[in-house]
């Protein structure tokens, strides 16, 4: 795979964007060779067709792409990725037919489409490679690629090999790429330092839970990113069935999120004080296991009435929130594969995300639409607070009753947040089924869209 754009170079092939409207037009101005091999190609501009034209001396002349109809478009993502995936080996710059607005996201799909996860088995490799089209930021562009293919290969990784060590150990990788400062709090180490529900849901596992800090930069807006890093969630005792557990590899998404996008910020220099809290536990069957119906004391003090043993990422969560709000940060940020409510909601597609602030969500809203990262928008709904206080203790983790899942394990997460500024992000973290540019596996979400927004969100 590549997240790098091609060299520009005279024999790149020349590549026209040719939609079902355009097509057309352009076999207009073509000499009659041409229009007649691609009549003979059955090529007729739709999303995923490819074509190469050949030149006298058995060369490439051009290739085109189809890029179907308006909306076909609206319909998917990356419609150039389709084409670029079924092109043959060479360099392709773009000659004619991309719009200048869809060419960022459009160049970033290229790379996204070169994705392959070959830890395991041999993959064969994108052979097309792009020119950077005109008037993009490249490496911008790749430095987004490089961040999406991290959080990808984080979550597509097994839990035989993507534990809390093996977390901790992807989370110094990239804070020795980039410079940045990295303190894990490891173990029974945890209660001495005051995380107590981070390591109540962890002990049981044989790979002790952790808590990874990361921080980066010095000036600037100071900004949050807290990710859930359950590397592999059985249900504990409240077991999980078969079919519920075949995924749970990916119940770290949250934390491959944070850790895509905190790439992103540290590669690109962005002017942030940037923390990183991952809490990196295994939700595991022991005989210290938690229990249905113990109380927690959290770290802030709350206590929490445990009424299931799955509902564990919230209880993860809620002490490094904690520990975050603390230094009253100009944005807390959570990210979260949390809860089945919101995928029953908006499906694996959309990042459902919370916020109260007008300005946060006009920022997301904008630059979720122009980078093709789509989110949608879910209530704190202040109604439902009873919902997650059950009586004998403070806070309930799992409400009885099934209604607003999402909503209360958000309610509940804010309950730790009193200091600052918090938006929380319920990701799916999967593509259930192949796309333009995204392949079945592990999938980023919302963090290109949190990206182009950094700045007017924290905005002084």
């Amino acid at each position: 795979m590549s997240t790098q754009f091609a060299a520009p170079s005279s024999d790149a092939v020349p590549l026209h964007v040719l939609s079902e409207d355009t097509l057309n037009a352009w076999l207009e101005d073509q000499t009659d060779a041409t229009r007649n091999w691609i009549a003979a190609n059955g090529f007729t501009g739709a999303i995923g067709q490819s074509l190469i034209v050949p030149g006298e001396t058995n060369s490439m002349a051009m290739a085109l792409a189809g890029y179907g109809t308006a909306t076909q478009r609206a319909r998917g993502r990356f419609a150039l990725a389709a084409s670029a995936v079924k092109l043959p080996q060479g360099n392709y710059r773009i000659a004619s037919g991309l719009p200048s607005d869809a060419a960022a996201t459009e160049a970033l799909g290229w790379l996204l489409a070169s994705y392959r996860f070959d830890r395991y088995k041999s993959a064969t490799p994108m052979a097309a490679a792009l020119v950077a089209p005109d008037g993009v930021d490249a490496a911008r562009i790749e430095v987004i690629a490089a961040g999406e293919m991290l959080t990808r290969t984080l979550i597509n990784t097994p839990a035989s090999d993507m534990g809390p060590p093996d977390l901790e150990a992807a989370a110094r990788a990239l804070a020795d790429e980039h410079g940045a400062r990295i303190e894990v709090t490891t173990g029974d180490a945890l209660i001495g330092a005051n995380l107590p529900m981070i390591h109540a849901v962890g002990r049981a596992a044989d790979r002790a839970p952790r808590l990874i800090d990361m921080r980066w930069g010095d000036t600037g807006p100071a900004l949050t990113l807290v990710g859930k890093g359950v590397c592999f969630d059985t249900g504990g005792l409240n077991l999980k069935p078969g079919a519920s557990m075949g995924l749970m590899k990916k119940d770290m998404g949250g934390a491959a999120a944070v850790l895509g996008l905190a790439h992103m910020i540290m590669a690109t220099g962005t002017n942030i004080r940037l923390r990183v809290l991952i809490p990196a536990v295994e939700n595991s069957v022991s005989a210290n296991a938690l229990r249905p119906q113990d109380i927690l004391t959290s770290r802030k003090g709350l206590t929490v009435e445990i009424n299931n043993t799955d509902a564990e990422g919230r209880l993860v969560l809620a002490d490094a929130l904690a520990l975050a709000d603390e230094e009253k940060p100009d944005q807390i940020i959570s990210m979260a594969t949390l809860t089945g409510a919101a995928r029953v909601a908006v499906g694996p597609d959309l990042a459902p995300y919370f916020s109260d602030d007008a300005g946060f969500v006009t920022a997301l809203e904008t630059a979720a639409a122009a980078v093709a990262d789509p989110v949608w928008r879910m209530p704190f709904h202040i109604p439902y607070e009873p919902m997650i206080e059950p009586g004998i203790a403070d806070l309930d983790n799992a409400p009885k009753g099934g209604f607003a899942g999402c909503i209360t394990a958000a309610l509940f997460l804010r309950r730790f947040v009193t200091n600052s500024p918090y938006a929380h992000f319920d990701i799916y973290g999967w593509q259930p089924t192949a796309a333009p540019a995204r392949p079945k596996g592990g999938a980023g979400q919302a963090t290109r869209a949190l990206f182009a927004a950094l700045d007017d969100m924290l905005d002084p």
